[in-house]
């Protein structure tokens, strides 16, 4: 009875966490190249799902939002929607602000914006809008290649999920995977050394302890 309940309740702890860690972050595997250089096609990101819980989104963050018209998922799927449903992209306009993009350059409320990040910039031109109230203006660093607010829609502030935290695998370095294996090993054997001595112990009573 007492190992039934040591598994019951190690169980319970498993389920917790995962469903804590579902709440508070999400996993997302990039499937585009609209944001290049930054993350790369196949890259997996971990988005912080209470990033705006106390504050409102900043210009230049990185954020993870439901796709213009996919909706939000179903209730009885809050934890694992489909990937795509989901965008990734840099806010560069708040509510009220004017955006417009001109001569390779995009202007907030007139001033060009600093853009060392980009793949490239882009080839469009924009005239000025207003960002309404409650939505955000967002594009992809790879300006050219990248299905954003400047073909004509906003980010609502409630299709936000969160900001994006870390980038936890990137094919920018394939061979990150393989290289992992001796530690793996490492870890593993460490723990059958700890554990052997116990098994022998427990064999054989009589022995020693030093």
């Amino acid at each position: 009875m007492k190992i039934i309940l040591e598994y019951a309740l190690t169980l319970l702890v498993v389920v917790v966490l995962i469903l804590g860690l579902q709440l508070t972050l999400k996993a997302f595997e990039v499937f585009d190249v609209s944001m290049q250089p930054a993350y790369r096609e196949g890259d997996y990101i971990l988005v912080n799902r209470l990033s705006y819980l106390f504050e409102a989104p900043k210009q230049g963050d990185l954020i993870a939002f439901y796709s213009p018209g996919s909706g939000h998922p179903l209730l009885a799927n809050p934890f694992f929607p489909e990937y795509s449903t989901q965008y990734i992209k840099r806010i560069i306009a708040l509510p009220g602000d004017t955006v417009e993009v001109k001569g390779r350059l995009v202007f907030v409320n007139s001033q060009p914006l600093s853009e060392p990040y980009l793949q490239e910039p882009p080839g469009y031109n924009l005239a000025e809008i207003t960002v309404p109230a409650g939505s955000y203006f967002v594009l992809g660093d790879n300006r050219n290649n990248s299905n954003d607010s400047h073909r004509g829609w906003f980010v609502p502030s409630e299709d936000v999920i969160g900001a994006i935290w870390l980038c936890y695998w990137t094919n920018a370095f394939p061979d990150i995977r393989i290289a992992a294996i001796p530690f793996l090993v490492i870890i593993i054997g460490i723990f059958s050394r700890e554990a052997a001595p116990q098994n022998v112990l427990a064999k054989n009573p009589t022995q020693k302890r030093h």
